[in-house]
């Protein structure tokens, strides 16, 4: 009986519908509102600005995922142009990042629920309580659960769930432009933070956060039939379609406020409810029947992407299961093309994220710059592709790849710069621990004896973590740093230092001969028939 595989059942729409339900979750309920408090009007811009960040990456992985159409993808592809050491500390930040997801979506939904059944969050800090806690541990558990089932009805259950969460924002629009009226709100300025607040709201407030579900598209390229058409389709098209939809919400958002609201400036806009603040804001503009229906979208529209995030999760798992960054009990794969093993480390590692990041805004921050650090290798990888497998087949090829790929590495960098240091502090104390414990791990199983550390390919991840870490120490007191840099000057270093530290990476990649190989290996694998 051959061995269970993932079953290529994922088209177009399924793809397209994976990726926009990840992006219109928790964040259209939440980053509206976030961003406005740190930018004022300005988190229009803030909005443009994310757009076309995200767009730079998708259009970089949309090449690369064409190449190696595999599940788990964004693990393989850092083996591909780096080898072991770096492949295994990005399959660990991926892993983090993705796992983190599905618990922020869980504490959206209880934040809403917290309006009417007291005593989930605490309505001061927006912290779960005990209560909230042990809610939050069930609903992780029903969309684990929910993804037992085969990858056609988790798509087919995701994509009805997607027509709901498309309609209500965009008839939420609807609703708030016509029912309010209060244009001047888009020319006040005080308190909104001005050109930092817009660039900071970007990487803190949700914006970046809620663009990045581009990537379920990638994370299940394995099981489609035709990767060379439904990827790209799906991944550009679900950064365009949401973008759209997040700049008319915020502006709808802006408009429908009272002048009241914002009487103490942006930084202190306030208003009652605001822990379920479009539903609060639907009822203020005389739609208090809408309000009704967006407390309903608060459980359907996170938990449908807590939901997509736990099979994505669970096929980085299984990715880093074959590859050797986890146990190879990982990513063992069921009769039904379901990574079981992969699915319960799933849960149980979510739990965890719900007792250092306790709240919506706190987690929200962390998955960003964790997120747009593992994205930033996309344009490395990419680059050392054409350089090193210049005839391997591109379904989709991306045009003026020499200018896209280093643009979209910059702005990885400015992104982590714009998150402040408080978070970068955690984040790169965090792999400086997994890392350190990783080294004890191989040189004393004795590892060694079988497989090489990775240190010739790999050494450019110390230059480049600490120096984004000094970045953020130097980068201007807005953001947490000591001021030495201001907001301009901080940008400018962080292009520079990124392409100082791209030029490094891609003189000291893989061989063209391992390169190909490897490439070889992929195709190899995703050409084996699969279980019926």
């Amino acid at each position: 009986m051959p061995q269970a595989s993932l079953r290529k059942e994922a088209g177009a729409i399924g793809l397209l519908f994976a990726s926009v339900s990840a992006m219109i979750g928790s964040g259209w309920l939440f980053a509206g509102l976030h961003a406005a408090t740190t930018a004022g009007p300005g988190a229009i811009g803030s909005w443009v600005i994310g757009a076309v960040a995200v767009l730079l990456l998708a259009l970089v992985f949309s090449e690369i995922t064409t190449m190696m159409p595999k599940s788990g993808a964004l693990v393989h592809m850092s083996y591909v142009s780096h080898g072991l050491m770096v492949g295994r500390v990005w399959g660990w930040l991926l892993f983090f990042a993705y796992v983190s997801v599905a618990p922020v979506e869980v504490e959206a939904v209880l934040t809403y629920a917290n309006n009417y059944l007291p005593g989930l969050v605490d309505t001061q800090t927006g912290v779960l309580t005990s209560m909230g806690f042990i809610w939050a541990a069930v609903l992780l558990a029903v969309f684990v659960l929910l993804n037992m089932l085969i990858i056609r009805w988790v798509l087919m259950i995701n994509t009805v769930a997607t027509w709901w969460k498309i309609a209500i924002p965009v008839l939420t629009i609807v609703v708030l432009v016509s029912l309010s009226d209060h244009p001047g709100n888009l020319h006040i300025v005080k308190g909104d933070g001005g050109v930092t607040g817009m660039f900071s709201a970007v990487a803190t407030a949700g914006v970046i956060f809620s663009l990045l579900g581009f990537r379920q598209a990638i994370d299940m390229a394995g099981e489609t039939a035709n990767p060379a058409r439904n990827i790209p389709l799906a991944v550009i098209g679900s950064v365009v379609l949401a973008s759209v939809i997040y700049i008319a919400l915020q502006v709808a958002f802006l408009l429908a406020l009272r002048p009241a609201d914002i009487a103490n400036g942006w930084n202190h806009l306030h208003f009652a409810g605001i822990t379920g603040p479009l539903a609060a804001i639907a009822v203020s503009v005389g739609a208090a029947w809408w309000g009704v229906i967006l407390y309903a979208d608060a459980i359907v529209s996170p938990g449908a992407t807590g939901f997509i995030y736990s099979t994505a999760t669970s096929r980085i798992t299984m990715a880093n299961g074959e590859m050797g960054s986890f146990p190879d009990m990982l990513s063992r794969i069921n009769g039904n093309g379901v990574p079981m093993a992969a699915l319960i480390v799933t849960y149980l590692v979510g739990l965890v994220f719900f007792f250092p990041f306790p709240s919506w805004q706190k987690l929200v921050g962390y998955i960003s710059s964790i997120t747009v650090l593992t994205y930033g290798l996309g344009g490395i990888v990419l680059l050392h592709l054409r350089r090193a497998a210049p005839d391997a087949r591109r379904p989709f090829k991306l045009g003026g790849a020499w200018l896209i790929a280093p643009l979209s590495f910059i702005v990885s960098t400015w992104i982590v710069q714009w998150t402040g240091l408080a978070t970068g502090d955690f984040l790169f104390g965090a792999i400086a621990v997994l890392f350190a414990v990783y080294v004890v791990y191989f040189y004393g199983s004795g590892s060694q004896r079988s497989a090489s550390f990775g240190w010739r390919q790999g050494w450019w991840l110390f230059p480049y973590f600490g120096g984004l870490w000094l970045l953020l120490v130097l980068g201007p007191r807005a953001m947490g740093g000591d001021g030495a840099m201001s907001f301009y000057e901080s940008l400018a270093a962080g292009a520079l230092f990124s392409l100082v530290i791209l030029g490094i990476a891609l003189g000291i990649g893989l061989s063209a001969e391992d390169t190909n190989a490897y490439l070889r290996e992929i195709s190899r694998k995703e050409s084996e028939p699969v279980a019926p």
